[in-house]
């Protein structure tokens, strides 16, 4: 037995209980003492499943006490007592603190090399911006490579919080100096910090915690022994999985209705612990603990102090806000021209069509199949010609089993040295993807935006696509990490694995030390995604000199600088219809705001009944597209009977006369960094039943969305937060008076309810079967008056397709504002060369008796319907202030 076993065994004697034996140090009053802890603060000191805990635990120097019933209570736990970093040296600094770490005494060797010194970083970014990082004092370690703000010097005060550090026991303690709430506190449990494990807890405010993705998956995460994993993977969306996207964010509300943020800035493999004390632990297996505290106080606040590190999302094109169809399995381009002109014949709105991976010639990149798609050029002209987009998939793996000479893809990236090697022959490690054996391009290498723009650019010369569609950037490998097998190494078998699917880092993607051109595979992984959308970003700029469009199935944070996302490979159930709503409120709370699910579900056959309800609900996802997979029936519009097409293009149609709205919020988001589509507790954070509704979204802060989620049902049980709320669909203008309630909604096989809310004013404009068509009609504007009888709106516009429209003063933003019968605009910035019209006027729930319509002073004609709707029309340049007044 060596001489730290010995010690640790004399620090460690067997206590006995009713309940079983535990290991704590020294006699019974110690047992008591140390290893006292309620059972929902005990913190997991043996995360692993196997070998047996007991013994294992014995040699942690942790207390082991079994909860008989409950398996998710750890058994095996940390002592209150166990060592850990004590803070030696706290230094002032220009931007914070700098402090100096060393642990008390050395741990069981059971993760490996311990690092015994750390060094500690706090940085008072922002008054609502703590950053804090804990590193190897010595060594330099892996950082993730992304662009953050560098901060010299500390924001001025007041700050929104306090700070305490514990120097004996290290501790960090975070406050919200205006009502004294714990947000962040370590001392629940010690730090721990190996050179592959690393693990911080702490204390949680409340339960109403969200976000910490990707997940499938209630919004509100479960806190009672929820273990989430994060490490991208192809993986079909279920529970309890880490899936394609990882992203270390969570929100919470506090229980006066405060919210705030924690992101933790790493890549590598990991996982979080909740607990129902409340609290939560994080482990890592490299990297470094890199914190980021947002104080808010609001949901949104905390989202755009998020986007302020990892970036604002991008401004969309215009047109990729309109509707989008896709399928695996056209077979061929004139079928899929076909059905271009069925959605054509039918009037059905469509902006962009799509085509999966059967369009390429053997599963190549950057190729298409001469003999199946050979009109595809002419297809894209034709849609290029009715003012409609096209948009291909690209995997990013590229076969190396063509013959030399005859696949650029591949002899361009040899001769570049692009791709990702084997660490064991430092050639490119191959796996297997759609085409068969391949190679990966490093999206890493500071060579890949000149090698991926010019596979684009080649390929654009003969298909002028309009955007890329890029899937399984995980990336995705069918066999275990190469053909060739995985080196025995700690980086393929680190001490401890995080609980991903697969139970091996390996699994499904490439070998973790496969190398790049800086950094190993288990570092850099799970931000490929990212990485790719970054490099063909820059090259749509390049090629099209025009905003590009970019949907990555694999994200991380800053992805929605560069793009947006698909929930990926979801069937078509009702359960799926339903979880897809959390999906893309959680992807609003990552910074990427175009996001939607794939409308009617990709796998499996739907029903027409679920196919309507989806394209009702799916016509309200931020990004709008029908997609399914190559054994399933089709699922187009066109593909149903003549009543289901009615009420597809009716829902369709709905959506493109609210895009002014919607384009609109798109720009906000740029510009603040804030969401587009939104859980109602953004909007309602002390409302208790709003924190936990994840079956009804908000565009905005005025549109709420209640779609059928259930199979033959006719009506919603829909909740309404206090407020004045008025029906958009059903009963129009009928108002809503409430305090917080819910309401059973009609809802007929043709009617998705929607509802504005009051205080606001929506923008809104005719529909077309595309939105060049629909930008070409006059606006509408629907003010819907608070209880005060006060609304506010605004309008962004611009051409919909250039790029820096914002940065250059290239478009119009105006703000509406009603009060006192009065409905003025204020315009912020006027376009030069374009006349937008605003036509027509509705103002719901008027209750002044109206004898008169003035508009810029000059009487108007107007009517006066059921529920006090007024309406009236008018032809004003909105790039001109206006006043309307009635009294």
């Amino acid at each position: 037995m060596g001489a730290l076993h010995i010690l640790w065994k004399l620090q460690l004697i067997l206590c006995f209980t009713q309940f079983g034996k535990y290991y704590v140090s020294a006699s019974d009053s110690v047992c008591d003492s140390v290893c006292d802890i309620k059972t929902k603060w005990r913190v997991d000191c043996y995360p692993e499943t196997v070998p047996s805990v007991e013994q294992n635990c014995e040699s942690r120097g942790c207390c082991y006490k079994p909860v008989m019933g409950n398996d998710n209570v750890p058994w095996c736990y940390y002592p209150s007592n166990y060592a850990s970093y004590s803070l030696s040296k706290i230094s002032n600094t220009s931007y914070g603190y700098t402090g100096l770490l060393n642990i008390q005494s050395p741990s069981p060797k059971h993760y490996g090399k311990e690092i015994s010194w750390l060094s500690l970083d706090v940085i008072f970014e922002r008054k609502d911006r703590l950053h804090f990082r804990l590193r190897d004092a010595n060594n330099s370690r892996y950082e993730v490579p992304i662009s953050t703000p560098i901060v010299k010097k500390a924001a001025d005060y007041p700050f929104m919080y306090d700070l305490k550090l514990e120097h004996d026991k290290f501790g960090i303690i975070i406050k919200r100096k205006s009502s004294g709430t714990v947000l962040f506190n370590s001392t629940i449990a010690p730090l721990i910090y190996f050179d592959q494990f690393l693990q911080i807890s702490t204390s949680l405010p409340s339960t109403n915690v969200y976000g910490l993705g990707e997940r499938h998956e209630d919004l509100l995460i479960d806190t009672n022994w929820k273990r989430l994993k994060f490490w991208a993977r192809d993986q079909p969306p279920h529970e309890n999985a880490n899936l394609y996207g990882d992203h270390p964010l969570y929100i919470a509300v506090e229980d006066d209705g405060n919210a705030h943020g924690v992101f933790l800035l790493n890549s590598n493999a990991k996982e979080i612990e909740l607990q129902p004390a409340p609290a939560l632990t994080w482990r890592m297996v490299g990297g470094i603990m890199d914190f980021y505290v947002l104080l808010g106080p609001t949901p949104e606040m905390v989202v755009q102090q998020y986007t302020s590190i990892v970036g604002k999302p991008f401004l969309p094109p215009y047109w990729s806000l309109g509707f989008h169809l896709c399928r695996w399995g056209y077979e061929s381009s004139n079928n899929t021209w076909d059905i271009v002109k069925k959605m054509r014949a039918a009037s059905i709105p469509q902006d962009v069509q799509w085509n999966d991976i059967d369009y390429m010639s053997k599963y190549l990149d950057f190729t298409y199949d001469p003999v199946a798609f050979d009109t595809l050029p002419n297809l894209v002209s034709d849609l290029h010609q009715n003012n409609q987009h096209y948009v291909m998939i690209i995997d990013p793996g590229i076969s190396d089993t063509q013959s030399s000479g005859s696949y650029s893809a591949y002899d361009d990236g040899i001769a570049t040295n692009i791709f990702i090697n084997d660490s064991r022959t430092l050639k490119p490690i191959e796996g297997v993807v759609w085409p068969g054996k391949t190679v990966f391009p490093d999206f890493t290498h500071p060579a890949i935006d000149v090698y991926w723009e010019k596979q684009l650019r080649m390929y654009h010369s003969k298909v002028p696509f309009d955007g890329v569609w890029i899937d399984m950037n995980e990336p995705s490998n069918f066999v275990h990490g190469s053909t060739s097998s995985c080196p025995n190494n700690l980086y393929e078998n680190p001490p401890y694995v995080p609980h991903v699917n697969g139970h091996s880092l390996a699994d499904r993607t490439l070998c973790s030390s496969s190398k790049h051109f800086k950094y190993y595979h288990y570092d850099v992984h799970s931000l490929t995604g990212l990485f790719e959308m970054k490099a063909t970003s820059k090259a749509l700029i390049n090629i099209r000199k025009k905003r590009p469009f970019i949907i990555s199935r694999s994200t991380f944070p800053s992805a929605g600088l560069y793009g947006g996302h698909w929930s990926g490979d979801i069937v078509s159930t009702w359960h799926d219809l339903k979880q897809s709503i959390a999906s893309l409120v959680n992807f609003n709370m990552f910074g990427v705001p175009l996001v939607g699910a794939d409308i009617c579900g990709f796998g499996g056959d739907t029903t027409e009944e679920l196919c309507i309800r989806w394209m009702q609900l799916g016509s309200f996802y931020p990004f709008s597209r029908n997609h399914n997979a190559l054994t399933s029936s089709g699922q187009a519009p066109v593909d149903f009977s003549q009543e289901t097409q009615d009420i597809m293009r009716k829902t369709l149609n709905l959506r493109y006369s609210l895009l002014p709205y919607l384009y609109s919020l798109f720009f906000s988001a740029h510009a603040t960094g804030g969401t587009v589509a939104k859980a109602l507790f953004f909007e309602f954070p002390l409302d208790k039943i709003a924190l936990k509704i994840d079956t009804q979204f908000m565009w905005g802060n005025a549109l709420l969305i209640s779609p059928v989620l259930e199979e033959k049902a006719s009506s919603v049980r829909a909740y309404f937060p206090k407020g004045n709320w008025y029906y958009l669909t059903g009963v129009f203008g009928k108002p809503i008076k409430t305090e917080g309630e819910w309401i059973n909604i009609d809802a007929p096989l043709s009617n998705i309810p929607l509802h504005i809310r009051g205080g606001c004013i929506i923008p809104s404009q005719y529909p077309a079967i595309t939105t060049a068509e629909s930008r070409r009609n006059p606006l509408s504007l629907l003010v819907a008056p608070d209880e005060f009888g006060i609304a506010k709106g605004e309008l962004y516009w611009d051409d919909g397709d250039s790029l820096d429209t914002l940065e250059s003063n290239l478009f119009m933003h105006v703000l509406f504002t009603l009060k006192d019968n009065k409905l003025t605009s204020h315009v912020v910035s006027a376009l030069r060369d374009e006349e937008l019209v605003l036509s027509k006027v509705t103002v719901l729930n008027v209750h002044t008796p109206i004898t008169a319509v003035y508009v810029n002073n000059i009487r108007e004609t107007f009517q006066i319907g059921e529920f006090n709707i007024l309406q009236f029309g008018c032809s004003l340049n909105l790039s001109k202030s206006f006043h309307i007044k009635w009294q």
